[in-house]
């Protein structure tokens, strides 16, 4: 019997979590207000018209309305309904 742990088995044993990450609400869905639209590290996504920004970087609804994307669908707005 080995006396020393293999290779493998003494390097593993380490995961983290899953983060979640990535657009919650696509272009066109009802967005309430406190809603998160996106998840994300960075600006991946800049926020628009009717959208705030988290300490982390979420971006969520301010407003009721419906998400639009522009700027080649890296901004994100929302535009109030118009009822």
């Amino acid at each position: 019997m080995a006396h020393k742990k293999g290779q493998g088995s003494s390097r593993n044993g380490r995961d983290s979590n899953p983060q979640m990450l990535g657009i919650k609400l696509y272009g066109g869905q009802a967005a309430k207000p406190g809603a998160i639209i996106c998840r994300q590290r960075g600006t991946r996504w800049k926020p628009g018209r009717g959208v705030g920004v988290g300490r982390d970087w979420t971006i969520f609804s301010l407003i009721e309305g419906k998400v639009k994307f522009d700027q080649g669908g890296r901004r994100i707005n929302v535009i109030a309904d118009a009822n």
